[in-house]
């Protein structure tokens, strides 16, 4: 009965991010294949020296949809469908990491924040589940509402989050708009390839707030 009650509850976010994984991966896959004179490489390094900055390395990576920004190391990682990759989708993505260095090159609160709670999250992320489901099958409520409360601090990582990832595509855009190395029809691609991914973001936290409502209603009615 919990996991047909677990299911029902949590359909709706699911079906969300199924969605959006769908749109995500249409988006990709169209605008991989409209050409850019901007390889993804030159697109990070592009939006790195508009800004000022010239101490932040870009280096490839393997995968597919793994490009990041480490700001430990102070490096940009493009995967290998975008560091050398001529397209629209490239160039979206390669910026938008560039935007997150740009973050803290300029101390940008969020982003900072965000970096300050990752580990406390993981600490979280690792307890939550468990602490929940050992105080269930034990009927202890002190742990379960420990569970619930590492639970929380997930949420708040992932709320957190947003604007880090929302800020991070405006500054990339606003810097290709600016350069003008991109006509009008292509910063319209960028749009849609990093606000695809950006609503990825947005599906994740619908579905860790609605599993937060899940546990604090099943322990309410106990």
């Amino acid at each position: 009965m919990y996991w047909y009650d677990y299911f029902l509850y949590m359909l709706p976010a699911y079906l969300l991010v199924l969605i959006v994984r769908i749109s995500l991966n249409a988006t990709i896959s169209k605008y991989s294949n409209v050409g850019s004179k901007l390889s993804g490489f030159a697109s990070a390094n592009l939006v790195l020296r508009s800004a000022g900055i010239n101490d932040v390395a870009i280096c490839q990576i393997k995968g597919n949809l793994t490009d990041n920004y480490d700001p430990s190391s102070n490096m940009i990682s493009l995967s290998d469908p975008v560091f050398g990759k001529n397209s629209i989708a490239a160039v979206g993505i390669a910026a938008h990491e560039a935007g997150h260095a740009i973050q803290y090159y300029e101390n940008y609160g969020p982003a900072k924040l965000r970096q300050a709670a990752v580990k406390i999250c993981n600490i979280g992320s690792s307890l939550a589940i468990p602490l929940i489901f050992l105080g269930a099958i034990l009927s202890f409520e002190a742990l379960q509402i420990a569970g619930i409360v590492c639970f929380m601090l997930v949420v708040a990582f992932q709320l957190i989050t947003l604007p880090v990832e929302f800020n991070a595509s405006k500054r990339a855009v606003k810097i290709l708009s600016a350069s003008g190395e991109l006509t009008a029809e292509e910063i319209k691609g960028v749009k849609r390839v990093l606000t695809a991914a950006a609503m990825t973001y947005v599906g994740a936290l619908a579905v860790s707030a609605m599993q937060l409502l899940y546990y604090v209603a099943r322990i309410r009615r106990r």
